[in-house]
């Protein structure tokens, strides 16, 4: 690709530097607000309850809608930009994504809604990857870390910061405004993308023939799979038979798209691209760091709002300090990552998110804000290493005709990630909220002295405010049950942080396998 716009003089080095930060900003608002959307809706599902009459299990369909769209997308990017050219897509794509977003916020019905919230996320789905691609081929290669960082910047701060940016817009604007205000930052990046990008010459052209029976076998796989993970707990999993039946679909469909795509000489999937092992490596990495990004991004305004009492806004302003430490870090990594050999690099991100998790699992229902920013400036810090080292180890040793296609993968990693984080994160609050409720219940009987003090402490206040002294006493144990609920919901909280911090250390073993620089240099044959 060229970073060159028509007016650059073939000797002046100048312009070409300026035109190629200039275009890594343009790709990055499509990633950005592609990403962005997938979290920005969920502090205004409840406005959005009021307004289409609908109850919480039927309203998570619009991100779950958003979600499937996407996925599949993501997963089709490199085939799309065969059949259409690269830049064709990405300007087809942004521009359907606006679209959709305009609709999205006139949209008078539930059905309407979910239909344009599909057309959002087919238009969002390859922007991300695509963005990826072009980042990765613009920048030479002693800066690649450095256009990793750039990406990452609106990739993993996009989630930070959309549940502050769709509180603020939904308390003072109306939910609407989480979709007017893609309009003019699309309609801005479609004109940037149209002056200053450009397909190289190397990617691959046109299609012979469509793998439908591929595309079938994707549509299938990734849509029950969104399902099983949005629905499983609501469902209590396999207790449902909606649950057993979309896994076994799930499950027959990716094992029948692996070996058909490995078959097909025109794949929807370039799974071959899997035998690269950075790539393997930091697809694998990868889909960790979005269970632990999104899986945190689900449980902090959870915990604000349910046991802190913070509203939509303020829940969403707790993620601010984690947004500004990855904001910093990110072009801090990036040009560490010209000196360092990127196994130390991950490995010291890793020991950092382990860091923070450990002081998540700490917090008590003492904790204000003043309290969890430190483990989230913490939190900040660490991301960094293991986003920007893994974008760019795992594209490392691509060849360039196949980029797209591993842009792809290791971005449905992410996202798969995701979306396995959030079902992790709420499975995990339930069931370990419900284990710890019953552990200490069982020590609220009358052979308790603690019980029976605060028992009667409790009733005699109740009494003074008004209430007869059976009222008062059955008032008193509501209240002891509210307070072990409340007990059992923050420890439960403290489990799912410590789930995730030791899943980030399994990460070690991988991260080690790691090629080293040497070894990135002896497989591009340097």
């Amino acid at each position: 690709m060229s970073s060159r716009s028509p007016s650059a003089s073939a000797g002046n080095s100048e312009p070409v530097a300026v035109n190629k930060w200039v275009m890594a900003v343009t790709v990055m608002l499509g990633a950005f607000m592609a990403v962005m959307d997938i979290s920005v809706v969920n502090v205004a599902m409840p406005h959005m309850m009021g307004n289409f009459s609908q109850d919480l299990s039927s309203i998570t369909w619009v991100a779950t809608a958003y979600s499937i769209a996407e996925i599949i997308m993501v997963t089709m990017t490199g085939w799309w930009s065969a059949l259409l050219g690269r830049k064709r897509l990405y300007l087809w794509s942004f521009g359907l994504f606006t679209v959709g977003s305009m609709l999205c916020g006139s949209a008078t019905t539930f059905h309407q809604m979910l239909f344009y919230r599909v057309i959002q996320g087919i238009g969002g789905g390859a922007l991300i990857p695509v963005s990826q691609a072009m980042m990765r081929e613009n920048f030479p290669e002693d800066e690649q870390g450095m256009a990793m960082a750039v990406f990452g910047m609106g990739v993993v701060l996009a989630p930070a910061i959309g549940p502050v940016i769709g509180g603020w817009l939904t308390d003072n604007y109306g939910w609407p405004w989480i979709f007017y205000i893609n309009i003019p930052v699309s309609i801005t990046g479609m004109y940037l993308v149209g002056i200053f990008v450009n397909d190289p010459s190397y990617l691959r052209r046109g299609v012979k023939r469509v793998d439908w029976l591929g595309i079938i076998f994707l549509s299938m796989s990734l849509t029950s799979m969104q399902i099983v993970l949005e629905r499983g707990q609501e469902e209590n999993w396999f207790d449902s038979r909606m649950i057993i039946i979309g896994t076994a679909i799930c499950v027959l469909s990716v094992v029948s798209l692996i070996v058909w795509e490995l078959k097909a000489s025109e794949p929807i999937v370039n799974f071959r691209i899997l035998r690269n092992l950075p790539m393997a490596l930091g697809s694998g990495m990868g889909l960790v760091f979005g269970i632990g990004l999104f899986g945190t991004t689900f449980i902090l305004p959870q915990f604000t709002q349910e046991l802190l009492g913070y509203s939509a806004f303020q829940a969403g302003m707790v993620l601010m300090p984690r947004a500004l430490m990855i904001f910093f870090f990110m072009l801090i990594v990036g040009r560490l990552y010209r000196h360092f050999d990127a196994r130390i690099l991950v490995v010291l991100g890793t020991a950092v998110m382990c860091w923070s998790y450990y002081d998540l699992a700490r917090l008590s229902l003492n904790a204000g804000f003043w309290n969890m920013v430190p483990t989230l400036l913490v939190m900040g810090v660490g991301m960094p290493f293991m986003f920007v080292t893994l974008s760019t180890i795992s594209l490392s040793t691509i060849r360039r005709s196949e980029i797209t296609d591993a842009s792809g993968m290791y971005t449905l990693a992410r996202r798969v990630g995701g979306n396995i984080g959030y079902a992790v994160a709420a499975t995990l609050v339930a069931r370990e909220q419900q284990i710890h409720h019953v552990y200490l219940a069982s020590h609220v009987n009358p052979f308790n002295p603690a019980y029976k003090t605060f028992l009667r402490e409790a009733s005699a206040v109740l009494e003074r405010s008004g209430l007869d002294p059976l009222t008062a006493s059955h008032a008193g144990h509501a209240l002891t049950n509210a307070l072990v609920t409340r007990h059992a919901t923050m420890m439960a909280y403290n489990d799912t942080s410590w789930f995730f911090g030791m899943l980030f250390l399994c990460t070690v073993p991988f991260a080690l396998m790691l090629p080293s620089r040497a070894d990135i240099q002896a497989r591009l044959g340097k």
